[in-house]
């Protein structure tokens, strides 16, 4: 009896276990991303990166599924990498340790996909070995999947094959084809660094509704303010255009000129070469009628951050036309100096606003004071005044 009782009992606990185990598998495979649900989720993004940099939509999303496994990877998961991009040298946002051609490889976190597909498009876009990349038809996946190889993307000797396959597969030329026609009136497609002429690139004029060929940039000259070289550009001009074309990273590009995010330019600007200086050549700045603070520090040569300090500003403040704006950080008042010091931090990812108030031993309250934030809310990019 007693025997028969403890056969029934194991028999239960077996067939418990079986049934747990079971339900752990199928709740495994029923989270598994499949590849077109992949596609749909992401397709925008590439659409969106193709109208920035130019890397073909139909390429960037059969990478994605590649280097994800339809967004299922390990990788992925716990650092939104879609492409696989390492670490490298010039990298100081969050890093993850993961095995791949050797055990321990350090690879890039982002906070957001999104950020991961602008990365791996300025990855392509700002490294001469792929550069001739973009000489190439945007359509011609199977030339861009060769050329990937070519320029040492992917270890893998048929690295081509399973990209053509993929977007093949999956229809994902359409997703070119469709970038194409929404791409704005300068989209950059084809512009070579190191040449010692602009090259004329492709774009597609709206209001015909053609592909048409425009000479962009028009060579701008270099010239000095504040001691500095810039150059003047006009509406519809690339940054990222400008950046390969003067051969500068685009993130010092936009870091010289406080900028958050690069893009096409929708007005007539300065922009500089190299970093603007902490102090104008003159003393002060009479405001006038339509100014602000951006503006005159691109006009002035020094830099927004030091400019908005020396004046107790912040950037989106009105600007009384003939308010006296102080220029430099050593003003002479009745014969007695009066120093001003600021210090800035650039919102990194994953940062917060008490991480960052302790970084610097200042409180969380002082830097929303002096910054005029209401909430302890911040953006990647953001620059804090983190001291008075």
């Amino acid at each position: 009896m007693e025997l028969c009782l403890f056969k029934k009992i194991k028999t239960v606990k077996n067939g418990l276990l079986t049934f747990l185990f079971s339900m752990f598998l199928f709740s495994v495979y029923a989270q598994k991303q499949t590849t077109r649900e992949y596609i749909e989720k992401y397709k925008a993004n590439a659409i969106q990166e193709m109208i920035r940099s130019g890397v073909p939509a139909s390429i960037t999303l059969a990478q994605g599924v590649l280097e994800t496994e339809s967004g299922n990877s390990e990788l992925v998961r716990k650092s939104n990498n879609h492409f696989g991009i390492k670490c490298k040298a010039e990298w100081t946002g969050e890093k993850v340790y993961h095995d791949d051609d050797e055990s321990g490889e350090c690879f890039r976190k982002y906070d957001s996909s999104h950020h991961s597909y602008r990365d791996h498009s300025d990855f392509l876009r700002t490294r001469a070995h792929y550069a001739f990349l973009f000489s190439l038809d945007p359509t011609d996946y199977k030339a861009w999947s060769h050329g990937l190889k070519k320029a040492g993307y992917a270890t893998n000797p048929r690295y081509p094959q399973i990209l053509i396959k993929t977007i093949e597969d999956h229809q994902l030329n359409d997703y070119t084809i469709e970038g194409m026609k929404s791409i704005p009136d300068y989209a950059v497609f084809v512009l070579k660094p190191n040449d010692p002429k602009p090259k004329v690139v492709q774009v597609i004029d709206k209001t015909i509704d053609k592909v048409e060929e425009l000479i962009f940039p028009k060579n701008p000259k270099i010239k000095l303010f504040n001691g500095l070289k810039a150059v003047q550009v006009d509406s519809g001009t690339s940054l990222l255009a400008l950046a390969i074309r003067y051969q500068i990273d685009l993130e010092d590009l936009l870091d010289y000129n406080d900028l958050l995010e690069d893009g096409i330019l929708d007005g007539s600007t300065l922009i500089y070469l190299q970093r603007k200086r902490l102090e104008a050549l003159q003393n002060t700045y009479k405001v006038k009628q339509n100014d602000n603070l951006y503006d005159i520090s691109q006009s002035l040569g020094i830099q927004l951050s030091y400019l908005m300090a020396y004046n107790g500003v912040n950037e989106g403040d009105y600007l009384k036309p003939g308010t006296i704006l102080s220029l430099k950080s050593i003003m002479l008042d009745e014969k007695e100096k009066v120093v001003t010091e600021v210090k800035y931090h650039k919102v990194k990812p994953s940062e917060s606003l008490k991480n960052i108030a302790k970084k610097y031993k200042v409180s969380v309250s002082d830097i929303k004071e002096w910054n005029k934030l209401e909430t302890e809310t911040i953006i990647v990019g953001q620059r804090l005044i983190i001291s008075k």
